[in-house]
């Protein structure tokens, strides 16, 4: 029997010959993985899910990687949503408001509120990520066939991508599935598994959909202390799109993004914050730092070797990582800045 050293020596010599320039020790942990799956006698149905997670991944990443650097949205909502309903049109109108303004819009690829979304964002500014159901088209007639599009067999693989690539995310009235994705986008917010984003529930004027579930969290998880006031923050009802619209922009106003290193947070902003700026926040968001005081930096050693942002302005903290909702109202304070 091979030992344990035999088995790293093939796993590195494979990758040398067949394997990437780069990153080379994530490949290598892949192939060891895979194989300590065969080795624990794993079932043939969990080799199946594993096999099959990971290929579906592959594509999805690749899909996505031309579109890297562009803003996208992600819109979630009812395929039951028929085409004479006012919320399909209400969709539609929001959708071409945002890919007029630059954003790509990532929708589940099916009919209802995700055909709306990518009616009005045009096949040009439309990525698909579907799911295979026996009982639904794999993909509706805008995107289909584009090389924009992925079709998934796990509902897990086309959540990760439908929330992984996207700056912003609008969520229209939908069934459970809908809810589903708009309770574990928040969680993810919430729990800081996700980085800070825009979240907008979009009713019809008039329509009391999301207001009724921003109800339920008000009166019920909030009274109950199962949620915190800060979590109010992590996401907004709107009624227009206007407001959804300013809601998503005003978000990157001068907020760019975040970065972990080491116990710190970095933030980036796209103006330089003045010294008032930084006064103000240290004073009034004191309480999410669980030591120090927020600071000026200049770009840390691993972003300057990772080339990231390495244009932008840099607050630095040590923060209270079980507070998103605080996070949240801190980004919302230095976008006044803006």
């Amino acid at each position: 029997m091979k030992s344990m050293m035999d088995l790293n020596k093939a796993i590195a010599d494979l990758v040398g010959e067949f394997g990437p320039t780069h990153d080379t020790e994530y490949v290598t942990q892949l192939i060891k993985t895979s194989i300590e799956l065969g080795s624990d006698r794993t079932s043939t149905l969990d080799m199946k899910i594993a096999s099959s997670a990971l290929k579906e991944m592959r594509e999805a990443f690749a899909m996505f990687q031309p579109f890297t650097q562009r803003s996208k949205v992600t819109i979630f909502g009812s395929a039951r949503t028929k085409k004479d309903d006012p919320l399909y049109l209400h969709t539609q109108h929001v959708a071409k408001n945002l890919a007029d303004q630059g954003w790509m819009v990532v929708t589940g690829a099916g009919p209802g509120i995700m055909e709306a979304g990518m009616e009005g964002a045009g096949r040009e500014q439309s990525i698909g990520v579907s799911i295979r159901l026996p009982f639904e088209s794999s993909a509706n007639s805008i995107i289909a066939g584009d090389e924009k599009y992925v079709s998934m067999r796990y509902f897990f693989t086309r959540k990760l991508m439908l929330v992984k690539e996207s700056h912003a995310f609008l969520c229209l009235p939908g069934g459970f599935g809908t809810l589903d994705e708009t309770f574990e986008l928040l969680t993810l917010t919430q729990t800081g598994k996700g980085v800070p984003v825009p979240i907008v529930l979009l009713d019809l004027p008039g329509d009391r959909f999301w207001h009724s579930v921003d109800d339920l969290i008000r009166t019920q998880l909030l009274t109950r202390n199962l949620v915190s006031p800060a979590d109010l923050a992590l996401y907004r009802v709107c009624d227009t799109i206007t407001d959804a619209t300013n809601e998503i922009n005003d978000f990157y106003r001068n907020y760019h993004s975040i970065r972990f290193i080491g116990k710190h947070l970095i933030m980036r902003l796209k103006n330089e914050p003045s010294p008032r700026l930084l006064d103000e926040i240290n004073s009034k968001f004191a309480h999410i730092c669980r030591s120090g005081l927020f600071e000026l930096v200049g770009p840390h050693a691993a972003e300057k070797s990772d080339n990231d942002q390495l244009d932008k302005f840099r607050i630095r903290f040590d923060p209270e990582r079980s507070d998103a909702g605080g996070l949240r109202s801190l980004i919302n304070y230095v976008n006044q800045d803006a």
